[in-house]
């Protein structure tokens, strides 16, 4: 799918949500990836080959 040089990352490396991003939704939470992931607003993607990632957003830090 990429075209641009340096390539991106494919889908299944660890840096894959480093890859550019070709199609935003921002109102209805998610963005396609250059390497074909769909990446959601809450951190989960769900790879080309249907693969579910879930979302691995840090933890809220409260005030002490």
């Amino acid at each position: 799918m990429c075209s641009h040089y340096p390539p991106c990352p494919s889908a299944d490396a660890p840096d894959r949500e480093a890859s550019h991003v070709i199609s935003a939704h921002p109102d209805q939470g998610w963005s396609l990836l250059c390497n074909g992931v769909v990446l959601f607003e809450d951190t989960g993607l769900l790879l080309p080959d249907g693969t579910v990632v879930a979302p691995h957003r840090a933890p809220l830090q409260l005030a002490a």
